[in-house]
């Protein structure tokens, strides 16, 4: 599989700040990828530059195999790009501003069909001929990613897709994002974790500039963990389930919370890392007939991982360990 986008040794300077600090990664063809960084990390700024709209105060940004800086026209004919704010013209229908995309964009597909099939797709053809201005936000949005995705750009980039939107909107859009990462490159920018977690197989996380990891949310979450959790709820007598859950080789730590239903009680176990101890504990907690009435994972969410990550209290914990990030990057 090909790398659709190469960013090596970005750098972006405002006087003496460093927006973007010689960041570097690499997304695949076809790859959908979130996109995470908290206010002023320079997570905008990086899409901005990679779209074009800014320049680079050092290294190199290839789309497709084409430099940025060299052949922008080229590279932006590649890029659907949907910023946060869409760029709507209000006072134009809906099909006089996506024919006004077309003309800017130099499509190339043919026009009529062109613009019905990606108003199909969005689903705005019911209202291609009504004033912008007079749309709901649901729909204003929709028209945003309709321009995106005029001249079928092989790369997708979304600015916080969801903002201001109601929730069912919300599912609307996601799933619409969903098909479209289906056949084309997807970066996605957005503060709804659980949006990134359902969309998004490998998230980038940016802090104060630098990438901080680069992972799927699975890793990261055991990487963080350093090991696993596990919730159990057992039928019987916590001393005898304690006493069987630490003879189990794997669980460093057993918890007993308290008694959820007559006679059962409520566990957090610790494991080591890349141990899986389910098979072992049922065996063991059977032998000792005391029935497990429920166990899930315990692994940090998308959120938890975030908040890890771009806190001062462990950023010199990332910046000290490597499995945070697949060693393409510098990390920060």
């Amino acid at each position: 599989m090909r790398n659709m986008i190469e960013v090596n040794g970005l750098v972006k300077q405002y006087g003496q700040k460093r927006a973007v600090d010689k960041i570097s990664f690499t997304i695949k063809d076809g790859e959908v990828v979130g996109f995470l960084g908290p206010n002023g990390a320079g997570k905008s700024t990086t899409m901005n530059i990679i779209t074009g709209y800014l320049s680079a105060s050092e290294g190199t940004i290839l789309v497709d195999g084409l430099n940025v800086l060299d052949e922008p026209m080229d590279v932006r004919r590649r890029i659907g790009y949907l910023p946060e704010q869409p760029p709507l013209y209000l006072d134009m229908t809906v099909m006089e501003y996506l024919n006004f995309v077309y003309e800017l964009k130099g499509a190339k597909a043919p026009r009529e069909e062109h613009l019905n099939e990606v108003c199909e797709m969005v689903g705005i053809d019911n209202v291609s001929h009504r004033i912008i201005k007079n749309l709901s936000k649901g729909y204003k949005q929709r028209v945003g990613l309709a321009q995106a995705l005029i001249g079928n750009p092989d790369v997708l980039i979304l600015d916080e897709p969801t903002v201001g939107l109601d929730p069912k909107q919300i599912i609307d859009i996601r799933n619409m994002i969903k098909d479209l990462g289906k056949s084309r490159t997807v970066i996605l920018s957005s503060h709804i974790l659980p949006e990134i977690q359902a969309i998004c197989e490998r998230v980038l996380v940016i802090n104060n500039g630098q990438i901080v990891a680069d992972d799927t949310p699975e890793n990261l979450s055991s990487t963080l963990s350093n090991g696993h959790r596990l919730a159990l709820r057992i039928l019987g007598e916590s001393d005898d389930v304690l006493a069987a859950l630490s003879a189990i080789e794997g669980i460093k730590n057993a918890e007993a919370l308290e008694e959820k239903e007559p006679g059962a009680f409520d566990y957090i176990i610790e494991v080591k890392q890349n141990e899986d101890v389910r098979k072992a504990i049922s065996q063991k907690l059977s032998e000792k007939n005391l029935p497990i009435l429920l166990m899930k994972p315990l692994d940090l969410s998308l959120e938890d991982i975030f908040l890890k990550l771009t806190t001062e209290e462990v950023s010199e914990d990332v910046e000290n360990n490597p499995d945070l990030s697949n060693g393409e990057e510098e990390v920060g």
